[in-house]
């Protein structure tokens, strides 16, 4: 696709979750892509060396007055989702809908809070956006309108206890620096672009736009991913699998490199 517009492909290691992050794992990434014919950019972004960029970001919406500390715990979202007198608890990208447990709980003066979960105050975030628009060109693709994010979204964190960033807020900035014109990723993510289009707006960013494509599966259905100990590239070519087997199983036509 950024070849046909003329455009070029970039790579960017997101390694903000140093706990999942291995040199290994890495070089892996850069052996099976150029295995499979990408080249790219060799001043790769990599994202646990930009957290100046992002507490900038944060910074900024602290002062707007939109971010606001959490204590919560997961489980103490899940046991706030399940009490009897709040019924069944809709899901959005992150998982059960936060329900607003610290949202007056903690000032939103003074310096921002360190080493401390923020949460975005999503009623308040739509309210100072207005334009909830954005273009999609994957399957059934067009003008998009984001539909209720304070109930279909709601108060995401920002930045992790650990991190002092979250992916959300990461992407967002990380695409602007780096000029993104169009995003491709997987279909997993696509109720995320929500978050990224409003976070984009107030942090005065510009909205790519977006294709998200369909996932890779096994034969019962389920989607690869990592924590399932799914299937590695590294694997099928070790036993033997070839750039166009490779291409046939994403769903792409054949291509000479």
């Amino acid at each position: 696709m950024a070849q046909c517009a003329q455009g070029q492909f970039l790579l960017r290691i997101e390694d903000i979750d140093q706990s999942r992050a291995r040199p290994a794992w890495e070089d892996q990434i850069y052996d099976d892509l150029r295995w499979l014919g990408l080249d790219w950019p060799t001043d790769v972004m990599r994202q646990s060396e930009r957290q100046q960029a992002y507490s900038a970001a944060l910074q900024i919406l602290w002062d707007m007055g939109l971010l606001y500390r959490c204590d919560c715990t997961r489980r103490d979202i899940a046991q706030a989702a399940n009490a009897p007198q709040e019924g069944a608890q809709p899901l959005g990208p992150d998982g059960v809908i936060y329900p607003g447990t610290c949202r007056l709980k903690h000032p939103r003066i003074g310096p921002v809070p360190h080493s401390q979960a923020l949460r975005l105050d999503m009623a308040l975030a739509v309210a100072r956006v207005g334009d909830l628009h954005y273009t999609e060109t994957g399957e059934g693709g067009g003008q998009r309108t984001l539909t209720d994010p304070v109930h279909s979204i709601g108060d995401v964190v920002l930045a992790r206890r650990d991190m002092g960033t979250s992916y959300h807020l990461s992407v967002v900035v990380d695409d602007a620096a780096q000029q993104v014109t169009h995003v491709v990723r997987g279909a997993d993510l696509s109720e995320a672009t929500g978050i990224h289009v409003i976070l984009q707006r107030l942090l005065g960013l510009p909205t790519p736009t977006y294709h998200h494509h369909r996932l890779i599966r096994d034969a019962a259905g389920k989607r690869l991913a990592k924590r399932d100990d799914a299937r590695a590239i590294a694997k099928y070519r070790a036993e033997g699998a070839t750039v166009q087997d490779i291409r046939a199983l994403v769903g792409l036509p054949a291509s000479q490199f």
